[in-house]
């Protein structure tokens, strides 16, 4: 029998052998490697013995990735390298050989013809793309004089039976015209393009911050924002809130705006609605000047159905790139589903993962709709209520091994690339490393947090509230995976929904929101909404997200132009000035989100320290918890103050850091303690050898005071 030692030794050596394993590109050795291995070879199920029973089904979507990854690397050195169509297909410009070349997968075309505004969008023999061989390859080749910067240009593709205008698969820009509506691709080669200055960047995951955001909303106006706005006007906030990512929605062209940009058609191409892709260039180069990282919400869980501007049809065969059956069609999102048994299509999505890394130098990708590709059901009407749920033969394996995949490609080609999960269900391993028997993200978001506190508002008075239960549904995640923690996202605040701050305050806001006007709603608002955000923020398991201008409890809703609100851009915005007017009390919690945000960063490895509960005492709300030297209390009775309250923690000097009664974020001042005054605790020999004391507080009503422990003698 193995010792501890020795099995640690073995599995260390576990991700080397895999890879010498997978480059022999010798199938009889790569067959009996998988056929030697057991359920007890993936750490996942090592660690959690719960998972057990499913070791076998564990064990075969590691092992169905690990085929796949030989048969798409049959011909290149690893994935990252197979993961290059954008630099084959698509429109590119040889200047050393001063030509064009176009090239189209196709499979079902009889004849395609390149046309647009060079040709006057006629069918011409010169234009006309010629097959290469029996794998659905179309090409043409171009002099340099045919083609010109800003041309318009569409295939024209012809199968038995049937013809159609497209936009081709890998074009990489997009645009509509302004009269027609109608979208076409362009070419975009500038005499000057955008040189990246901060092309090497480290995003700083220590923890992740993540400020979520929309580029068309993030403007003043009523109307659709730009990448140039963003980034002279949007991303100084930004650093100045602390935040260390941006996480970009709605940047593949979709042609619908209010889709959000969850219904994509263009792949390939950033939606030229925001403006260039030098502009988007420049957003994400000084992001990076500003210790920024920049991660791309990705769509590859759906496709807009869309036949003329996407790939729904593309040549006449819809199973293309979709499955062509009962799953073709998203049963909830009017839209399609990818065939991800496809090599064809697997090459495609994990090229255009590689494509924004590459070319636009994004960071990492947060995967939307991991829920709805893990199962064949999408996930609809079912519980995750225990394990058997995850592997009732439910699993969409295809889809499995495309995302455990990706992430392995991602990080081939950018070692410090981020990956996050949106995904509801739960399911062990998700962000686990592949060699463990993961999925290989290195994040999740933690889904149930947000709809938590929904709840809570939703359904229960403030004198109800557990605080055992808040503790415990902030901090119920799996030990060996990290997550994303939040209160909400965009998500929470589209229109039919609400926001915390408009849940808790509602139409006060409008007529009690002003500095010395407010009433009782609005405090009690004011309050819990820094409460709220702090202890999920000082909970979290990994990093922490908010989207633009929840920070500061930005009122109403968002809707986007549709022909229900009269095509109005009214919500579909941010009110930046209402942050900025001195008279109002959204700076108040724009500055306790500031000062929240970098007293986490302040601290080496936040997210990676352990939580160590301090006290909970339901009856009164009080919980207070410990994070490295800092020590979190909160009191969420609504009416109860307490004075000289007190409890154990580590014996020693204490400084008052963070005081949300403070005046400064819209308190009420009454903790009164000088800068340089310690909260020191107080010995009781029964405790003296667990190395701990009282310690006696004021604590006000719906307040969260966190000190620093200073550092004694006996400290490492």
């Amino acid at each position: 029998m193995k010792t501890q030692k020795e099995t640690s030794r073995t599995y260390a050596a576990f991700p080397k052998v895999a890879n010498q394993v997978l480059a022999t590109k010798d199938e009889d050795i790569i067959k009996r490697w998988m056929d030697k291995l057991k359920p007890h070879s993936l750490r996942v199920i090592r660690q959690d013995p719960y998972l057990e029973p499913f070791g076998d089904a564990i064990l075969g979507r590691y092992k169905y990735q690990f085929w796949k990854e030989h048969e798409l690397t049959a011909q290149t050195q690893n994935l990252s390298e197979m993961a290059s169509g954008y630099n084959y297909f698509g429109l590119h410009y040889d200047k050393k050989g001063k030509k064009w070349y176009f090239r189209e997968w196709a499979p079902n075309a009889t004849e395609i013809y390149l046309i647009g505004t060079f040709n006057d969008w006629k069918e011409t023999e010169d234009f006309k793309l010629t097959k290469l061989g029996d794998n659905g390859i179309w090409e043409i080749c171009l002099p340099s004089e045919q083609l010109h910067h800003l041309d318009l240009y569409k295939l024209k593709v012809y199968w038995n039976g049937g013809e159609g205008e497209r936009i081709p698969s890998y074009a990489d820009r997009v645009v509509q015209d302004e009269q027609t509506k109608v979208f076409s691709a362009q070419i975009w080669m500038p005499e000057r393009t955008y040189h990246f200055r901060h092309k090497i960047f480290k995003p700083s995951v220590d923890p992740l911050m993540i400020y979520e955001c929309h580029i068309g909303m993030a403007t003043q106006e009523e109307k659709v924002g730009t990448y140039e706005e963003f980034r002279v006007n949007v991303l100084p906030r930004v650093r100045k809130l602390g935040y260390t990512a941006i996480q970009i929605m709605a940047i593949q062209e979709h042609p619908y705006y209010g889709s959000f940009g969850y219904h994509v058609s263009n792949f390939f191409a950033a939606s030229s609605r925001f403006g260039t892709p030098d502009e988007l260039k420049h957003l994400i180069d000084d992001a990076h000047g500003m210790g920024i990282a920049v991660i791309m919400d990705i769509v590859h869980s759906h496709a807009v159905k869309n036949e003329v501007e996407g790939l729904g049809n593309f040549c006449g065969q819809p199973d293309q790139y979709f499955y062509g059956d009962s799953r073709r069609e998203h049963p909830a999102w009017d839209s399609l589903c990818f065939n991800y048994a496809s090599n064809d299509v697997l090459h495609f999505l994990l090229s255009n993962c590689k494509y924004w890394l590459d070319v636009y130098n994004f960071d990492g990708f947060r995967f939307d709709g991991v829920t709805s590709m893990l199962y064949c059901n999408h996930g609809l009407g079912q519980d995750f209520s225990g394990y058997a749920d995850y592997y009732n033969g439910n699993q969409d394996g295809d889809a499995i091994c495309y995302l455990t995949l990706a992430n392995k490609m991602i990080h081939e080609f950018k070692s410090t690339a981020i990956t996050i999960a949106e995904e509801m269900s739960g399911m062990p391993g998700l962000a686990s490393p592949i060699e463990d028997g993961g999925i290989g993200f290195d994040y999740r978001l933690a889904m149930g947090v947000p709809d938590y506190w929904i709840k809570l508002l939703k359904e229960k008075r403030d004198e109800d509230w557990n605080t055992t239960d808040i503790y415990w549904k902030l901090t119920d995640r799996r030990k060996d995976e990290k997550t994303i923690s939040y209160v909400e996202s965009h998500d929470q605040a589209l229109v039919g929904d609400k926001t915390v701050i408009f849940r808790l305050i509602d139409s006060d806001m409008y007529w009690h929101f002003r500095i010395g006007d407010e009433n009782l709603a609005v405090h009690r608002g004011i309050a819990l909404h820094k409460m709220i955000r702090l202890i999920t923020m000082a909970t979290m398991g990994g990093g922490y997200l908010n989207f633009m201008g929840n920070e500061f409890g930005h009122p109403e809703w968002i809707d986007f132009p549709r022909e229900g609100n009269n095509w109005s851009y009214k919500y579909a915005r941010r009110q930046w000035d209402l942050l900025d007017r001195e008279d109002l009390n959204y700076k108040f919690l724009n500055q306790w989100d500031i000062d929240a945000v970098h007293l986490v960063q302040s601290v080496h490895k936040f997210s990676e320290a352990p939580l160590i509960p301090i006290w909970d005492n339901r009856g009164d709300h009080v919980i207070a918890f410990e994070r490295r030297r800092f020590l979190f209390v909160f009191n969420f009775d609504g009416n109860r103050s307490y004075t000289d309250y007190g409890f154990l923690c580590r014996k020693g000097d204490y400084k008052l850091v963070l005081n949300s009664d403070d005046p400064k974020y819209g308190g009420f001042g009454n903790v009164q303690i000088g800068d340089d005054e310690m909260y020191s605790t107080q010995a009781d020999p029964m405790y003296e050898a667990d190395n701990k004391g009282w310690l006696k507080l004021y604590i006000p009503a719906r307040c969260v005071l966190v000190f620093k422990r200073m550092l004694q003698d006996n400290d490492d």
